[in-house]
């Protein structure tokens, strides 16, 4: 067969054949090997002997028989098979490393088209193979990467960040036991904030200074550390736990926001030499970004705090001054109301009097009576006053009356149009709810009264056992809300922001509406159940 494949083949075949770069061969059905370029023949033959007439298996992989599945699968097999050409890699052990063989096969037909034998043409793809592992790696790196990124931006909350960070680092990296651990810049202490696999009697006391251990010199260095195996390594600062934990190979990198180290992450496997330097590398660069995050998460705790203060604060502030309202009620009517109102009884009956004894001076009958009519002016004002301080209907009969007479006494009086529409209002609300409510319908009303220049209001107030919502309309001349965004020398828009914040005291909000020439709207939501419900920004229609 040899022969008779060799005479049909082109004589030029040979020069061919020995121009490739790898291996070329020319196999028949029989497994015989019919041409090998020199190539080859300077690989595989020891002195002067030819490979031709020898079985490829013998040659090639050095087997006692033709190739077969699992391990190796048999170009000509599956040539012969599918009577089409075929490329496949084959992995080549030999001693210190591993190669990789790509073996594309072609098949040879006679004048009969019948297959005779098989053009194989071999290279070696370990480079390659090396290359594109090296690649899907980075590509694996880059993937968790932008995955931890993903899942922990927009989180503000510590907790939460570390967990899903040191979840998905222990995923990617196949380790069986790691923690995070934070500096305390006050003590120059790391402890453990998040941990997976310890043992919680060992990480919940468990102190690290700076310099101290492994940890300790990756703090203080900022360099990261990779261990074979830590159970051996001298610097351990916590031996017994490495020992009762059995850990082996070891990864503890910095944590950094902007050069400055923040924490120390550890990652620990059972098995010796687990990690390599290309898992140092994607660790370290997952503790610089996750750095930022953690300190971006301590800022906004910070003000979250600084927050919490102030909300307590006002909260104090805005309750001393609706109880120094009470008492300044209370006392102009206990005593200064009760006073002028005698004082004014008094000047009628000396009016009276004088008209009795017949007294004919129209110069003091006419300054008692000037008198008299200041004296009940000013007392109508005062009841003005301990309305708008406190208003008795409020007391006795509950918001939505106290809210009906005042919109009607402030804006009827001056010619603005009041509707009035209350639902689900027939029993009385919590005090705090109501004190909010009439407190920003006040607000509003008297925002309509100063600046709208409006001929006609809608008020509404609607409660269910879930929620109140405030609904005060205008049809006056509006304003640009996305102007106001600070409360001006001059005191403009502080009744806006007075009324977001009271809503927001009892867990609720304030939004509000409006825009040049088509009136205002302020919406007010309060939630029963004292959670907050909603907290939409003020918008302009347009907007």
């Amino acid at each position: 067969m040899p022969k008779t494949v060799a005479k049909a083949l082109d004589v030029n075949l040979n020069d061919v054949a020995d121009s490739f770069g790898g291996d070329f061969l020319i196999i028949d059905c029989g497994y015989k090997i019919v041409l090998a370029n020199l190539a080859t023949q300077k690989r595989l033959c020891q002195g002067k002997n030819s490979l031709v007439g020898k079985y490829c298996y013998q040659v090639l992989n050095d087997r006692k028989k033709p190739c077969s599945s699992p391990i190796w699968i048999c170009p000509l097999k599956k040539v012969l098979q599918t009577g089409n050409a075929i490329t496949i890699t084959h992995p080549h052990h030999v001693p210190g490393s591993d190669h990789y063989i790509e073996i594309t096969a072609y098949p040879l037909r006679d004048k009969n088209g019948a297959i005779s034998s098989i053009a194989e043409l071999r290279r070696d793809v370990t480079a390659q193979r090396e290359l594109e592992s090296q690649m899907l790696k980075r590509h694996h790196q880059l993937l968790a990467l932008s995955h931890i990124s993903s899942a922990v931006r927009g989180l503000w909350d510590l907790n939460a960040i570390l967990r899903i960070t040191l979840d998905n680092v222990l995923e990617i990296l196949n380790g069986v036991t790691g923690g995070i651990m934070l500096l305390d810049e006050k003590t120059g202490t790391l402890r453990y904030r998040m941990n997976r696999g310890l043992s919680d009697r060992y990480t919940e006391k468990l102190e690290v200074k700076i310099g101290k251990g492994i940890a300790g010199k990756v703090a203080k260095s900022g360099q990261p550390i990779l261990l074979e195996d830590i159970s051996k390594d001298s610097r351990t600062a916590h031996p017994s736990l490495i020992n009762v934990e059995g850990l082996k190979g070891f990864i503890s990198v910095p944590l950094k926001a902007k050069d400055k180290v923040v924490g120390v992450m550890n990652i620990a496997s059972h098995q010796a030499g687990k990690f390599g330097t290309d898992d140092l590398s994607l660790l370290n660069s997952i503790g610089d970004y996750i750095g930022t995050a953690i300190e971006q998460a301590k800022l906004y705790q910070s003000l979250d705090m600084a927050k919490k203060r102030y909300q307590s604060l006002l909260q104090h502030t805005l309750t001393a001054q609706e109880n120094e309202r009470k008492r300044i009620a209370r006392e102009l009517h206990d005593e200064t109301s009760q006073a002028l109102t005698s004082v004014t009884l008094s000047l009628q009956a000396i009016i009276q009097l004088s008209e009795k004894l017949g007294i004919k001076d129209d110069n003091l009958t006419k300054m008692l009576q000037n008198t008299h009519s200041y004296a009940v002016h000013i007392q109508n004002e005062i009841v003005k006053l301990m309305k708008a301080l406190r208003p008795t209907l409020l007391d006795e009969l509950g918001l939505p009356a106290a809210i009906h007479r005042y919109a009607k006494d402030t804006l009827q009086r001056r010619g603005i149009n009041v509707e009035v529409e209350f639902k689900g209002t027939d029993e009385r609300l919590p005090p705090a709810i109501e004190v909010t409510l009439f407190r920003i319908a006040q607000g509003a009303i008297g925002n309509i009264l100063e600046h709208s220049e409006a001929q006609n209001t809608l008020v509404k107030l609607e409660c269910d056992n879930s929620e109140c919502l405030l609904h005060i309309e205008d049809d006056g001349k509006g304003f640009d809300v996305r102007k106001l965004t600070k409360v001006d020398p001059s005191g403009r828009g502080a009744g806006v922001f007075t009324m977001k914040e009271r809503a927001k005291l009892i867990y609720g909000a304030c939004r509000i509406e409006s825009r040049p020439g088509h009136g205002t709207k302020v919406m007010v939501k309060i939630p029963m159940t004292g959670e907050l419900t909603y907290d939409e920004e003020d918008t302009d229609l347009d907007s």
